[in-house]
Protein backbone atom coordinates (compact mmCIF):
# COMPACT_ATOMS: atom_id res chain seq x y z
CA UNK A 1 0.00 0.00 0.00
CA UNK A 2 1.47 3.41 -0.90
CA UNK A 3 1.39 6.93 0.51
CA UNK A 4 2.38 10.17 -0.73
CA UNK A 5 3.91 13.36 1.76
CA UNK A 6 3.52 16.58 0.74
CA UNK A 7 7.20 17.65 0.06
CA UNK A 8 5.89 20.91 1.69
CA UNK A 9 4.73 18.85 4.88
CA UNK A 10 6.47 20.17 8.31
CA UNK A 11 8.69 17.15 9.13
CA UNK A 12 9.61 16.53 12.64
CA UNK A 13 13.04 14.17 13.21
CA UNK A 14 13.12 13.55 16.61
CA UNK A 15 16.69 12.43 17.64
CA UNK A 16 18.14 14.52 14.87
CA UNK A 17 21.60 14.70 16.38
CA UNK A 18 22.27 11.00 16.42
CA UNK A 19 23.95 8.46 13.77
CA UNK A 20 19.68 7.90 12.53
CA UNK A 21 18.52 11.18 12.51
CA UNK A 22 21.30 12.90 11.19
CA UNK A 23 21.91 11.11 7.84
CA UNK A 24 17.83 10.91 7.84
CA UNK A 25 18.03 15.14 7.79
CA UNK A 26 20.85 14.74 5.19
CA UNK A 27 18.12 12.22 3.39
CA UNK A 28 15.06 14.49 3.43
CA UNK A 29 17.05 17.63 2.12
CA UNK A 30 18.46 15.18 -0.93
CA UNK A 31 14.71 14.54 -1.55
CA UNK A 32 13.76 18.33 -1.45
CA UNK A 33 11.69 18.55 1.28
CA UNK A 34 13.31 22.01 3.30
CA UNK A 35 10.96 22.22 6.02
CA UNK A 36 13.09 20.00 8.61
CA UNK A 37 11.74 20.94 12.47
CA UNK A 38 14.38 19.71 15.13
CA UNK A 39 15.24 20.05 19.46
CA UNK A 40 17.85 19.38 21.27
CA UNK A 41 17.70 17.13 24.01
CA UNK A 42 18.11 20.35 26.19
CA UNK A 43 15.25 21.96 24.27
CA UNK A 44 12.69 19.01 24.42
CA UNK A 45 12.72 16.01 26.97
CA UNK A 46 11.21 13.55 25.34
CA UNK A 47 10.82 11.47 28.31
CA UNK A 48 8.71 14.49 29.64
CA UNK A 49 5.17 13.91 28.43
CA UNK A 50 4.05 17.32 29.44
CA UNK A 51 6.76 18.93 27.63
CA UNK A 52 6.35 16.32 24.51
CA UNK A 53 2.27 17.33 24.15
CA UNK A 54 2.95 21.00 24.46
CA UNK A 55 5.56 20.81 21.44
CA UNK A 56 3.02 19.42 19.57
CA UNK A 57 0.17 20.98 20.22
CA UNK A 58 2.55 24.59 19.19
CA UNK A 59 3.84 22.80 16.02
CA UNK A 60 1.91 20.38 14.90
CA UNK A 61 4.02 18.70 12.35
CA UNK A 62 2.56 17.03 9.63
CA UNK A 63 4.76 13.94 9.24
CA UNK A 64 7.24 12.78 12.41
CA UNK A 65 10.08 10.41 12.04
CA UNK A 66 10.71 8.80 16.04
CA UNK A 67 15.04 7.87 15.64
CA UNK A 68 15.41 9.29 19.27
CA UNK A 69 16.05 6.30 21.59
CA UNK A 70 18.56 5.56 24.06
CA UNK A 71 21.07 2.97 22.25
CA UNK A 72 24.43 0.93 22.83
CA UNK A 73 26.53 -1.92 22.59
CA UNK A 74 26.50 -5.06 24.82
CA UNK A 75 28.21 -3.82 27.11
CA UNK A 76 26.04 -0.25 27.61
CA UNK A 77 22.62 -2.87 27.43
CA UNK A 78 23.74 -5.22 29.79
CA UNK A 79 24.96 -2.41 32.42
CA UNK A 80 22.40 -0.15 32.28
CA UNK A 81 19.09 -2.18 31.50
CA UNK A 82 16.66 -0.47 33.39
CA UNK A 83 17.43 2.89 31.87
CA UNK A 84 17.27 1.23 28.43
CA UNK A 85 13.79 0.16 28.96
CA UNK A 86 12.35 2.87 30.91
CA UNK A 87 13.85 6.09 28.75
CA UNK A 88 12.71 4.18 25.27
CA UNK A 89 9.23 3.10 26.01
CA UNK A 90 8.71 6.94 27.45
CA UNK A 91 10.15 8.08 24.15
CA UNK A 92 7.88 6.37 22.41
CA UNK A 93 4.85 6.55 24.23
CA UNK A 94 4.97 10.30 24.75
CA UNK A 95 6.15 10.94 21.07
CA UNK A 96 2.70 8.73 19.21
CA UNK A 97 0.63 9.41 21.63
CA UNK A 98 1.45 13.18 20.80
CA UNK A 99 1.66 12.98 17.23
CA UNK A 100 -1.92 10.78 16.91
CA UNK A 101 -3.59 13.69 19.27
CA UNK A 102 -2.20 16.64 17.18
CA UNK A 103 -3.16 15.83 13.55
CA UNK A 104 -0.06 14.28 12.18
CA UNK A 105 -0.51 12.75 8.70
CA UNK A 106 2.14 10.19 9.17
CA UNK A 107 4.76 8.99 11.59
CA UNK A 108 7.54 6.62 11.00
CA UNK A 109 8.93 4.41 14.18
CA UNK A 110 12.40 3.13 14.07
CA UNK A 111 13.43 0.16 15.87
CA UNK A 112 16.38 -2.21 15.38
CA UNK A 113 17.10 -6.09 14.07
CA UNK A 114 17.09 -7.00 17.78
CA UNK A 115 13.57 -7.21 18.23
CA UNK A 116 13.71 -10.56 16.59
CA UNK A 117 14.68 -14.01 18.59
CA UNK A 118 17.94 -15.17 19.64
CA UNK A 119 17.87 -18.54 17.44
CA UNK A 120 15.60 -17.41 15.26
CA UNK A 121 15.73 -18.78 11.43
CA UNK A 122 17.96 -17.11 9.18
CA UNK A 123 17.97 -14.36 7.06
CA UNK A 124 15.19 -13.16 9.39
CA UNK A 125 11.80 -12.09 8.14
CA UNK A 126 9.29 -10.08 9.44
CA UNK A 127 6.86 -12.24 10.18
CA UNK A 128 9.43 -14.24 13.15
CA UNK A 129 8.80 -11.58 15.92
CA UNK A 130 7.49 -13.04 18.61
CA UNK A 131 8.36 -16.21 17.89
CA UNK A 132 10.66 -17.24 20.40
CA UNK A 133 13.37 -15.98 23.38
CA UNK A 134 15.26 -12.73 22.75
CA UNK A 135 19.00 -12.07 23.12
CA UNK A 136 19.41 -11.62 26.94
CA UNK A 137 22.07 -9.07 26.57
CA UNK A 138 19.66 -6.43 25.11
CA UNK A 139 16.76 -7.85 25.95
CA UNK A 140 14.88 -4.31 27.68
CA UNK A 141 16.33 -2.23 24.63
CA UNK A 142 14.65 -4.72 22.19
CA UNK A 143 11.55 -5.10 24.57
CA UNK A 144 10.77 -1.49 24.21
CA UNK A 145 11.05 -1.75 20.54
CA UNK A 146 8.94 -3.97 19.97
CA UNK A 147 6.38 -2.26 22.10
CA UNK A 148 6.90 0.47 20.57
CA UNK A 149 5.57 -1.69 16.92
CA UNK A 150 2.81 -2.47 18.75
CA UNK A 151 2.09 0.62 19.52
CA UNK A 152 1.86 1.64 16.10
CA UNK A 153 0.09 -0.87 14.78
CA UNK A 154 -2.58 -0.40 17.62
CA UNK A 155 -3.21 3.28 16.87
CA UNK A 156 -3.67 2.35 13.05
CA UNK A 157 -6.29 -0.10 14.03
CA UNK A 158 -7.87 1.57 16.27
CA UNK A 159 -7.61 5.14 15.08
CA UNK A 160 -6.61 4.88 11.07
CA UNK A 161 -3.07 6.53 11.99
CA UNK A 162 -0.93 6.28 9.42
CA UNK A 163 2.08 4.79 11.70
CA UNK A 164 4.74 2.69 10.06
CA UNK A 165 7.58 0.73 11.40
CA UNK A 166 11.46 0.15 9.63
CA UNK A 167 13.67 -2.47 11.60
CA UNK A 168 17.26 -1.17 10.16
CA UNK A 169 20.01 -3.75 10.69
CA UNK A 170 23.46 -2.86 12.50
CA UNK A 171 24.45 0.86 11.26
CA UNK A 172 26.96 2.66 10.83
CA UNK A 173 28.80 5.76 9.72
CA UNK A 174 28.99 9.57 9.99
CA UNK A 175 27.85 10.80 13.40
CA UNK A 176 28.30 7.53 15.05
CA UNK A 177 29.12 7.35 18.98
CA UNK A 178 32.64 6.43 19.44
CA UNK A 179 32.72 5.92 23.62
CA UNK A 180 35.51 3.52 23.98
CA UNK A 181 32.83 1.21 26.46
CA UNK A 182 29.08 1.97 25.03
CA UNK A 183 29.45 1.85 21.36
CA UNK A 184 28.17 -0.11 18.64
CA UNK A 185 30.92 -2.83 16.87
CA UNK A 186 32.22 -0.82 14.32
CA UNK A 187 32.58 2.32 15.96
CA UNK A 188 33.86 0.73 18.77
CA UNK A 189 36.47 -1.36 16.49
CA UNK A 190 37.42 2.43 14.84
CA UNK A 191 38.76 3.66 18.09
CA UNK A 192 40.41 0.67 19.41
CA UNK A 193 42.25 0.16 16.11
CA UNK A 194 42.89 4.08 15.52
CA UNK A 195 43.88 4.20 19.23
CA UNK A 196 46.25 0.77 19.00
CA UNK A 197 47.94 2.30 15.82
CA UNK A 198 48.66 6.11 17.16
CA UNK A 199 50.19 3.93 20.32
CA UNK A 200 52.32 1.63 18.43
CA UNK A 201 50.40 -1.44 19.73
CA UNK A 202 51.02 -4.92 18.37
CA UNK A 203 48.18 -6.23 19.09
CA UNK A 204 44.10 -5.43 19.53
CA UNK A 205 42.04 -7.77 21.35
CA UNK A 206 38.35 -7.93 20.03
CA UNK A 207 35.13 -9.54 22.26
CA UNK A 208 34.52 -13.07 21.98
CA UNK A 209 35.36 -16.06 19.56
CA UNK A 210 34.91 -13.54 16.22
CA UNK A 211 32.45 -15.93 14.42
CA UNK A 212 29.44 -14.36 14.87
CA UNK A 213 27.46 -13.10 11.28
CA UNK A 214 26.86 -9.71 11.06
CA UNK A 215 24.95 -7.44 8.56
CA UNK A 216 26.09 -3.55 8.44
CA UNK A 217 24.01 -1.09 6.86
CA UNK A 218 25.90 2.52 5.88
CA UNK A 219 23.11 4.57 7.65
CA UNK A 220 23.09 7.19 4.60
CA UNK A 221 21.43 3.81 2.90
CA UNK A 222 18.88 3.22 5.60
CA UNK A 223 18.14 6.71 6.23
CA UNK A 224 17.23 6.72 1.95
CA UNK A 225 16.03 3.42 2.42
CA UNK A 226 13.41 5.64 5.42
CA UNK A 227 12.34 8.79 2.94
CA UNK A 228 11.25 5.62 0.52
CA UNK A 229 9.02 4.30 2.52
CA UNK A 230 7.53 7.44 4.43
CA UNK A 231 6.99 8.14 0.30
CA UNK A 232 5.70 4.54 -0.74
CA UNK A 233 4.53 2.57 2.10
CA UNK A 234 1.28 2.72 4.05
CA UNK A 235 0.38 -0.89 6.03
CA UNK A 236 0.24 -2.79 9.28
CA UNK A 237 3.42 -4.86 9.28
CA UNK A 238 6.96 -3.47 9.88
CA UNK A 239 9.60 -3.62 7.39
CA UNK A 240 12.85 -4.34 7.99
CA UNK A 241 16.01 -2.59 6.45
CA UNK A 242 18.90 -4.26 5.60
CA UNK A 243 21.52 -4.90 2.70
CA UNK A 244 21.46 -8.82 2.96
CA UNK A 245 25.24 -9.11 2.86
CA UNK A 246 27.07 -10.74 6.14
CA UNK A 247 30.32 -10.83 7.45
CA UNK A 248 31.94 -12.40 10.80
CA UNK A 249 32.52 -10.30 13.54
CA UNK A 250 36.76 -10.88 13.03
CA UNK A 251 36.22 -10.13 9.41
CA UNK A 252 34.72 -6.53 10.30
CA UNK A 253 37.81 -6.40 12.22
CA UNK A 254 40.38 -7.36 9.55
CA UNK A 255 38.51 -4.36 7.51
CA UNK A 256 38.87 -2.10 9.69
CA UNK A 257 42.03 -2.52 10.67
CA UNK A 258 42.75 -2.33 6.97
CA UNK A 259 41.11 0.97 6.40
CA UNK A 260 42.88 2.49 9.48
CA UNK A 261 46.22 1.30 8.83
CA UNK A 262 46.94 -1.07 11.51
CA UNK A 263 48.96 -3.65 10.80
CA UNK A 264 49.92 -5.41 14.07
CA UNK A 265 48.07 -8.82 15.34
CA UNK A 266 44.11 -9.11 16.02
CA UNK A 267 43.41 -11.35 18.50
CA UNK A 268 40.10 -12.77 19.86
CA UNK A 269 38.65 -12.78 23.81
CA UNK A 270 36.38 -16.27 23.95
CA UNK A 271 35.68 -15.19 27.33
CA UNK A 272 33.79 -12.42 26.66
CA UNK A 273 30.11 -12.83 25.11
CA UNK A 274 29.51 -13.22 21.24
CA UNK A 275 25.71 -12.34 21.63
CA UNK A 276 23.76 -13.50 19.10
CA UNK A 277 25.28 -16.24 16.69
CA UNK A 278 23.74 -14.89 13.01
CA UNK A 279 22.05 -12.29 12.61
CA UNK A 280 21.16 -11.57 9.11
CA UNK A 281 17.39 -9.83 7.59
CA UNK A 282 15.42 -10.85 5.21
CA UNK A 283 15.22 -7.31 3.26
CA UNK A 284 13.06 -8.82 0.28
CA UNK A 285 10.00 -6.99 0.87
CA UNK A 286 11.77 -3.78 1.00
CA UNK A 287 14.15 -4.99 -2.28
CA UNK A 288 10.68 -5.86 -3.73
CA UNK A 289 9.19 -2.06 -3.99
CA UNK A 290 12.47 -0.85 -5.59
CA UNK A 291 14.72 0.25 -2.88
CA UNK A 292 18.40 -0.93 -3.02
CA UNK A 293 21.31 0.04 -0.40
CA UNK A 294 23.81 1.71 -3.00
CA UNK A 295 27.29 1.69 -0.37
CA UNK A 296 29.23 -1.22 -0.02
CA UNK A 297 31.05 -1.66 3.51
CA UNK A 298 34.30 -1.08 2.83
CA UNK A 299 34.02 2.39 1.32
CA UNK A 300 31.45 2.93 4.28
CA UNK A 301 34.22 2.06 6.42
CA UNK A 302 36.92 4.27 5.03
CA UNK A 303 33.89 7.23 5.17
CA UNK A 304 33.24 6.44 8.98
CA UNK A 305 36.61 6.02 9.62
CA UNK A 306 37.30 9.90 8.17
CA UNK A 307 34.44 11.10 10.21
CA UNK A 308 36.04 9.73 13.81
CA UNK A 309 39.12 11.12 12.16
CA UNK A 310 37.60 14.87 11.44
CA UNK A 311 35.75 14.71 15.16
CA UNK A 312 38.54 13.58 17.21
CA UNK A 313 40.69 16.37 15.27
CA UNK A 314 43.42 13.73 14.63
CA UNK A 315 43.05 14.12 10.75
CA UNK A 316 47.16 14.31 10.64
CA UNK A 317 47.43 10.66 12.31
CA UNK A 318 44.51 8.66 9.99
Amino acid sequence: MSSTVDKNALVYVAGHRGLVGSALCRALNRAGYARLLTRSHAELDLCDQAAVAAFFAQHRPDVVILAAAKVGGIQANATYPAEFIYQNLQIQNNVIHSAWRNGCKKLLFLGSSCIYPKLCPQPIKEEYLLTGPLEPTNEAYALAKIAGIKMCQAYRKQYGFDAISAMPTNLYGPGDNYHPQNSHVVPALIRRFHEAKVSGAAQVTIWGTGTPLREFLYVDDMAEACVFLLENYSDFEHVNVGCQQECTILDLARRVARVVGFDGKIATDPTKPDGTPRKLMDSGKLFAMGWRPRVGLDAGLRAAYGDFCARQGAETAC
